[in-house]
C-alpha cells in the first residue's frame, strides 16, 4: 500500500510537470521563457489580385551568403486596386512594376512592409485595372543559416575542406523568404524557376531541366532553366544548389528516379533508390492515378530541420533519413527511410496533386501520409511486420497525447503564419494516421480505394478542406470502454466515456462518439465474432455460441481509436492467451499499454500492472517488448525519485534476461529485420539496468571496438554505447566522443549523440550538454543530445532543463519560427516517456 501511495502521488505530480511543459509554461516563478502569448490577429491575403505563373530567375552567392531575385508573375487582377499586397520577409524589394496586357508600365512608388504579419503592400500611382498582366519585382535576400526559408547548409568534400549548399524548406510559411510570393496554400500557380550557379555545382529544382548554358556575365557561371511546373502551392516549390553524386533507376511505370547523396556516398542511395521505384507504381495502383511529373529527386541535406519535406518532383531528407550503408547502417535505420521515403512520395499525391485549403487542414496531408507510409512499407517489406510497429509508435503515443486535458482536435483553427507550426505534431500525424487506420477498416479497402481515387480525381490541383474527404472526424479526447461481464455468459454490457490522463472524471455533459467496437474469441482471435457501433453511453451485446471457458477481446488488431477497461474477471480470463501467445501479438501489445495508461490515470493499481506483465515472460514479438519497455522506462524515471528504484530495475532484468538469454549477443542463421531489432532492444535494456553479465560482455566488446581488433555489428552498437556510457565516467564519455568525431556516417554520429546522456555522474553531464551546442554538433541534432540527456536520469533531467533556460536566448535565436523551437520544449516531456532508440525519430515535420 506504501508502494501504491508514493507512486499514484509520483504520477499525479509528474502529469502536472508534463502538463507545464506541453503548454510551455515554465516552472520556476522568476522565469517566463515559455509563456504562451495572445493569439495575434491575422487576415489572409486579399483576392483582388492573384498568380497565375511566376517567372522566377536566382543568383546565389555562396561565399557571401546573399541573393540576388527577379521575379515575372503573370497575374490576373479580379477587380480595381492601385496596391497588391503579397507575403514578404527578410527580403528587400529593390524595384516593383506591373504591365497591364497590351498597356504602359506602371512602377510602384512605395513598398510597404507588414514585417509582423510577414507582407509587403507595393502601392502604385494609378489603378490597376481588371485583366490580365505582368508583375515585376528585382530584390535581394540574405543565405540564412536558420534552416528555413532559402538558407545555407554547411558539408565536407573528401579533401576535409568546408563548403555550403543553398537549400529550400518553405513549408509552411517561408517561400516568402525566397522570393516575394503569394504564400498561402489555396493560391496556386506555375511556376518557371532558373537558377544562375557555378559551372561546377549541382542544380535541382520541381521539374526536369530543359537548358543549360553559360551565364553571359560571368563564364564560371551558368544559367540552368527547368521546365514549367504544374499548377501548385509555393510551400512545395524547391531548389538546391551544392555538390552531390546520385544513382539512378526507373520506375515500372517509366519515371525517372534519382537519390542525390554526398560526394563519394552515391552507394549509400542504393536502398532509398528500391524503395522509390517500388513505391511509385504501388501509389499509382492504390490512388488509379499515374504520379504526373516526368521525374522525381530525393536528397539529402546536411543542414535539415524537419525529417523531410515532399517538395514535388524535389523530395529533401536528412542524412540520416535518406543514406543507408550496407555495412555500418542498421536494421532500424533502413526500416526508418523505407518508412519516410513511403511517407514523402504519399504526398506526391495526397498533399501536392490535392492540397489541404488551409493550414487548418494539415491533418489531411499528414495523417493521411503518416497512414499510407506503413501501407506501402508492408508492400515493399512484409517481413518487418510494420503494422503491428505502428501500434507501438503511432497509435498509442497519440492515445497518449490525446488523453491529455489540453490536447487538441485533428482539426485545428490556424490563423497567424506563427500558430502553423505549433500543429505539426503527434495529433495531426499519429492521431491523423490512426483515425483514418479506423476509418479503412471499417470501410473496408475496396470502398476506401474507391473514395481516395474520386476524392484525387476531383480536386487534382486544386484545394480541398477535411469536409470534403469524408464527413466530420476530428473530435478530440479518446474514449475509455469499459466493459463488465456476468460470469462469461454471452450478454456484454459496454459503456464509454472520456478518457483522461489526469484521472477519472464525473462530468456529466461527456460527449458520446460513435466508437466501432470488434470483439473475437479464443475460438478463433484472428475473426471478429461480432461487430457493434457504440452511438450511446451504453449498451448491452449478446454473444452466441462462447464457450464458459473462452476468453473475449474487445478491439482485435488494435484498430479502434480507444482504451479498454475491462473487468477483473474478463481481465483475469485474458493472462493465459498472453502467456501462450494464442492472443495475437498487437493484441497482447494494446492490452498491457492500455493497463499501463490505466495505472497512469491513478484508475487501477500499478501492481495489478506489473503482474501482467510477468504474464509476458514467453514473449518472441520485438513490437510487444518495445512497448513493454517505453512503459517500463515511465516507470522507472518515476521510482527513480524514491527508494524503490532499484527494485523496478531488478524487475527489469528478471523479465528480460529469459529473452536475452534465448537471443543471445550474435546473430544466427535464418534470423531477420525483427530478431535484429529485438537484440538490439533488449540488450540496451538488460544494461541499463545493471545485469552483471551483459555490462561485462558490452565492455569487453566496447574495448575491441575502440581497439579495431573486432568491430561491431550496427545493430549493436546502440545498445553497447548505452551500457557503457550509463556505467562509465569521464574516460569513456571522452573516448565515445573520439568515436563521434572519427564518425563518417552522420547515421553513427547521431547514434553516438543519442546515447550520450546516459552518462551518470553531474559534472559530466554538463561536459555533454556543453557538447549540444558545439561546432562537432550539427544544429538540428542539438536537441536530440538534450534530450538524452533528459531522458537519462533524474540529475540528467534537472540539468537539462537549467541548461535550456540558461541558454535560452542562443536557442531562441538558432531555431525561432521553425519545428525545432516546439521539438526542443516537448522533448524533455517525451523523454520521460521512452527512451530513445533508433526506431523513433524526435521530428516530426515530414
Amino acid at each position: 500500500p506504501e508502494f501504491e501511495s508514493q507512486l499514484a502521488d509520483l504520477f499525479r505530480t509528474l502529469l502536472f510537470l508534463q502538463l507545464l511543459l506541453v503548454r510551455f509554461k515554465s516552472v520556476s516563478s522568476e522565469s517566463t521563457l515559455f509563456s504562451m502569448p495572445e493569439r495575434r490577429p491575422f487576415v489572409r491575403l486579399p483576392t483582388d489580385v492573384y498568380p497565375v505563373n511566376y517567372g522566377l530567375r536566382l543568383k546565389p552567392d555562396l561565399i557571401d551568403f546573399t541573393f540576388e531575385g527577379k521575379l515575372e508573375a503573370a497575374v490576373e487582377v479580379t477587380q480595381g486596386t492601385n496596391q497588391i499586397v503579397m507575403n514578404c520577409a527578410d527580403i528587400d524589394i529593390i524595384t516593383a512594376s506591373f504591365v497591364p496586357e497590351g498597356g504602359e508600365e506602371i512602377n510602384a512608388t512605395g513598398f510597404n512592409y507588414q514585417n509582423e504579419d510577414e507582407k509587403v503592400t507595393l502601392c502604385f500611382p494609378s489603378t490597376l485595372q481588371k485583366g490580365s498582366g505582368l508583375l515585376k519585382i528585382d530584390f535581394v535576400g540574405e543565405l540564412n543559416d536558420k534552416m528555413k526559408g532559402f538558407y545555407r547548409s554547411k558539408y565536407t568534400i573528401p579533401s576535409g575542406e568546408i563548403r555550403y549548399a543553398a537549400v529550400t524548406q518553405f513549408e509552411a510559411t517561408d517561400a516568402r523568404r525566397a522570393f516575394p510570393c503569394w504564400d498561402e496554400p489555396a493560391i496556386k500557380a506555375t511556376f518557371d524557376i532558373t537558377l544562375i550557379v557555378p559551372k561546377d555545382r549541382v542544380a535541382l529544382s520541381n521539374m526536369n531541366v530543359v537548358d543549360r548554358k553559360p551565364y553571359p556575365e560571368d563564364h564560371s557561371l551558368v544559367e540552368v532553366k527547368f521546365a514549367t511546373t504544374p499548377i501548385m502551392s509555393t510551400y512545395l516549390v524547391a531548389f538546391v544548389i551544392g555538390e552531390y553524386d546520385f544513382v539512378e533507376s526507373q520506375s515500372s511505370d517509366g519515371v525517372t528516379v534519382r537519390v542525390y547523396t554526398p560526394v563519394g556516398k552515391a552507394e549509400q542511395g542504393r536502398f532509398a533508390l528500391e524503395v522509390a521505384t517500388k513505391t511509385l507504381p504501388f501509389y499509382k495502383d492504390y490512388f488509379s492515378v499515374p504520379y504526373p511529373l516526368p521525374k522525381i529527386d530525393l536528397i539529402a541535406i546536411a543542414d535539415f530541420a524537419a525529417g523531410a519535406m515532399e517538395n514535388w518532383g524535389l523530395v529533401t531528407y536528412r542524412e540520416t533519413a535518406l543514406l543507408i550503408d550496407p555495412k555500418n547502417s542498421c536494421a532500424s535505420s533502413r526500416q526508418w527511410v523505407a518508412l519516410v521515403v513511403g511517407h514523402e512520395l504519399a504526398h506526391q499525391w495526397f498533399g501536392n496533386l490535392v492540397t489541404m485549403e488551409w493550414w487548418t487542414h494539415l491533418w489531411l496531408n499528414e495523417g493521411f501520409a503518416s497512414w499510407i507510409e506503413y501501407l506501402c512499407v508492408d508492400h515493399c517489406f512484409p517481413e518487418y511486420d510494420i503494422w503491428t510497429q505502428f501500434v507501438s509508435a503511432d497509435y498509442t503515443r497519440a492515445l497518449d497525447l490525446d488523453a491529455l486535458d489540453n490536447s487538441h482536435p485533428i482539426e485545428v483553427d490556424v490563423g497567424h503564419p506563427s500558430e502553423v507550426d505549433e500543429i505539426f505534431d503527434a495529433i495531426s500525424y499519429s492521431k491523423g494516421a490512426s483515425v483514418i487506420r479506423m476509418l479503412h477498416n471499417y470501410i473496408g479497402d475496396e470502398d476506401f480505394r474507391k473514395g481516395m481515387n474520386a476524392y484525387l480525381l476531383k480536386f487534382q490541383h486544386k484545394n480541398a478542406s477535411t469536409g470534403e474527404l469524408t464527413p466530420s472526424q476530428g473530435a478530440s479526447g479518446n474514449n475509455n470502454c469499459c466493459l463488465g461481464n456476468t460470469g462469461f455468459n454471452q450478454m456484454l454490457k459496454i459503456s464509454q466515456k472520456k478518457f483522461c490522463a489526469s484521472g477519472p472524471r464525473n462530468d456529466e455533459n461527456c460527449p458520446n462518439w460513435m466508437v466501432p467496437i470488434s470483439i473475437c474469441t479464443s475460438e478463433d482471435p484472428s475473426c471478429t465474432k461480432l461487430e457493434v457501433l457504440l452511438d450511446q453511453p451504453e449498451t448491452t451485446v449478446n454473444i452466441t455460441n462462447v464457450a464458459p471457458d473462452h476468453w473475449l477481446k474487445i478491439n482485435p488488431g488494435t484498430v479502434g481509436f480507444y482504451r479498454i477497461q475491462y473487468s477483473s474477471a474478463m481481465l483475469e480470463s485474458l493472462l493465459p492467451g498472453i502467456r501462450d501467445l494464442t492472443l495475437l501479438p498487437v493484441d497482447r501489445l494494446g492490452l498491457q499499454n492500455d493497463l499501463f495508461s490505466l495505472a497512469r490515470a491513478g484508475m487501477i493499481s500499478t501492481v495489478e500492472v506489473l503482474k501482467v506483465m510477468e504474464a509476458f515472460v514467453n514473449e518472441p514479438n520485438y513490437t510487444v517488448w518495445s512497448d513493454l519497455s517505453c512503459n517500463l522506462g515511465v516507470l522507472s524515471s518515476l521510482l527513480s525519485h524514491t527508494d524503490f528504484h532499484e527494485d523496478i530495475q531488478e524487475f527489469i532484468r528478471d523479465l528480460f534476461t529469459p529473452i536475452g538469454m534465448k537471443l543471445g549477443w550474435d546473430s544466427k542463421t535464418g534470423e531477420g529485420h525483427l530478431d535484429a531489432l529485438l537484440r538490439g532492444l533488449v540488450l540496451g535494456k538488460l544494461g541499463k539496468a545493471g545485469h552483471k553479465a551483459t555490462l561485462e560482455e558490452a565492455r569487453r566488446r566496447f574495448k575491441e571496438h575502440v581497439e579495431g581488433k573486432q568491430i561491431l555489428p550496427a545493430d549493436l552498437r546502440s545498445p553497447v554505447y548505452l551500457t557503457v556510457l550509463k556505467h562509465g565516467d569521464s574516460t569513456t564519455l571522452d573516448t565515445m566522443l573520439k568515436l563521434h568525431k572519427q564518425a563518417d556516417m552522420q547515421e553513427e554520429k547521431n547514434r553516438i549523440e543519442r546515447v550520450l546522456g546516459a552518462i551518470p555522474a553531474p559534472d559530466i553531464i554538463q561536459r555533454v550538454l556543453n557538447f549540444a551546442l558545439s561546432e562537432e554538433v550539427r544544429p538540428q541534432d542539438t536537441v536530440s543530445v538534450i534530450g538524452g540527456v533528459a531522458g537519462s536520469s533524474k540529475q540528467g533531467r534537472k540539468a537539462a532543463w537549467k541548461f535550456v533556460k540558461d541558454n535560452w536566448e542562443e536557442l531562441h535565436n538558432r531555431y525561432q519560427g521553425g519545428f525545432l523551437i516546439s521539438r526542443l520544449i516537448k522533448v524533455k516531456q517525451r523523454f520521460l516517456q521512452s527512451w530513445p532508440d533508433e526506431t523513433s525519430s524526435l521530428i516530426l515535420g515530414v
